[in-house]
């Protein structure tokens, strides 16, 4: 796997950094291919039970890498004029699945096991999406993040319509995408884009999953799998949905553990895999 996103396991816990830190994390079309590449390692480790998501260097991640917008700018002038006109919307090949930049993002959103993001610095455009992919965000007091891509013409396009609705209502989306506002972190958590403000959001993220893989990994799945399958589910789908994992949780294995682990007083061990 390329060096560009790093993993490392230990505690049952990955620890995934973004890995190109001279360039605040920017996404060039090697980035991209390395979180897809790391996300889909993480799919089949079932013996991790929290993520925690970070960039190394000053910032989280500053979004897509400018040498991309140039290329960019250099396609548009080259471009015949008829050629522009019947691409101004795009072509969606792929109606049914997600392309490989909505991916990178996605991937983690799609993870079985929580994914928690530490923010530092900046976070924006495609690192604010990649962050909002996250389950839980920490953010430092100083991190800044912003839908930046109007500033560029553009729009979010990085599984934002299945990560922002989760968090803000319509009207503010709308508003931060129009906009491209950068929000420090106190006011990035009073619109919910993020869950905590510290000052060490990465020694936070790891305290939280630590305390998370202290606990049942086939019932935090569980629970992660309940809410991204029925947030905005129909009600007969949610309870449907509640009735059938609750059924395969009672008297599994980890089950009787936890239970066996509360009556003896002791923390529960549970097996490496689930």
């Amino acid at each position: 796997m390329s060096d560009l996103v790093t993993i490392s396991v230990e505690g049952h816990i990955a620890d995934v950094r973004l890995n190109r830190p001279d360039k605040y994390n920017a996404i060039s079309p090697e980035m991209f291919q390395a979180l897809n590449d790391a996300g889909t390692q993480l799919l089949e480790a079932d013996d991790v039970r929290a993520v925690v998501l970070s960039g190394n260097g000053p910032g989280f991640c500053s979004g897509l890498d400018m040498g991309s917008f140039q290329g960019m700018a250099d396609r548009a002038e080259n471009r015949d004029n008829e050629s522009s006109r019947s691409s101004d919307v795009p072509v969606n090949r792929t109606p049914t699945a997600e392309n490989s930049a909505q991916r990178a993002a996605y991937v983690w959103r799609r993870l079985p096991m929580p994914v928690i993001a530490a923010i530092h610095g900046v976070a924006y455009g495609g690192g604010c999406q990649i962050a909002l992919a996250a389950d839980i965000r920490f953010a430092d007091p100083s991190a800044k993040m912003s839908v930046l891509e109007i500033k560029w013409g553009l729009i979010p396009d990085m599984s934002i319509t299945q990560t922002l609705r989760q968090t803000v209502r319509m009207d503010v989306a709308k508003e931060l995408t129009f906009t491209g506002r950068i929000l420090n972190a106190e006011e990035a958590q009073r619109l919910g884009l993020v869950t905590h403000v510290t000052e060490n959001p990465r020694e936070a993220a790891l305290e939280l999953a630590q305390e998370i893989a202290g606990r049942s990994p086939t019932a935090v799945r569980a629970g992660k799998h309940l809410y991204e399958t029925t947030w905005h589910a129909a009600d007969d789908a949610g309870f449907g949905l509640e009735a059938k994992l609750q059924t395969g949780l009672i008297g599994s294995p980890n089950q009787v553990e936890a239970i066996k682990a509360n009556f003896e007083n002791r923390d529960p061990q549970f097996p490496d895999s689930v």
